[in-house]
């Protein structure tokens, strides 16, 4: 089976959402116990969280100009998810920036590298948030049932008493 560009981005860009999710909480437990080893660790992933990122957002490209034109598939919904994509890739990008100045502070400067990881959860906790609603704008692409007109979707009901016609 060969994948085309929009089956690649799809399988990519779960990466860094669920990545930046496992960070925050590692982070989190990390700076609460006090563990150099374990915030080095943590910092070391949300470089990782990162750099999984960049091919995400990079194939997005390649990915719409597959879907673009298929039946069912807006325009207005590819942009927007194309619009928080590169605020979130952005947001992250700096983040993992932030986590590398982090580490190599953390090595000279105690002080300032407690600053820096505690900047770092609160721009992780920030940028997670923007990854998720770029995946939400995303799946709104092709999920018609998670869009806000999902009228047209409506389940038919049986008022009591009636029996359906699918037996």
């Amino acid at each position: 089976m060969i994948m085309n560009p929009a089956h690649l981005h799809l399988m990519l860009n779960h990466i860094p959402l669920v990545g930046i999710g496992f960070v925050i909480l590692l982070l989190i437990i990390a700076l609460l116990r006090r563990s150099n080893e374990m915030i080095n660790i943590s910092l070391l992933f949300v470089i990782l969280v990162a750099l999984w990122a960049i091919p995400a957002y990079l194939t997005g490209e390649s990915a719409e100009e597959i879907i673009e034109g298929l039946p069912g598939i807006s325009e207005q919904l590819i942009e927007a998810h194309e619009e928080s994509a590169e605020l979130a890739f952005i947001f992250v990008e700096a983040v993992g920036v932030l986590a590398f100045i982090t580490l190599v502070a953390r090595r000279f400067y105690t002080k300032l590298g407690k600053v820096l990881a505690i900047l770092t959860l609160l721009g992780l906790i920030i940028g997670g948030g923007l990854i998720a609603w770029t995946a939400n704008q995303g799946g709104k692409i092709n999920h018609p049932e998670i869009r806000a007109d999902t009228s047209a979707l409506s389940v038919p009901s049986y008022k009591s008493g009636e029996e359906s016609d699918d037996d």
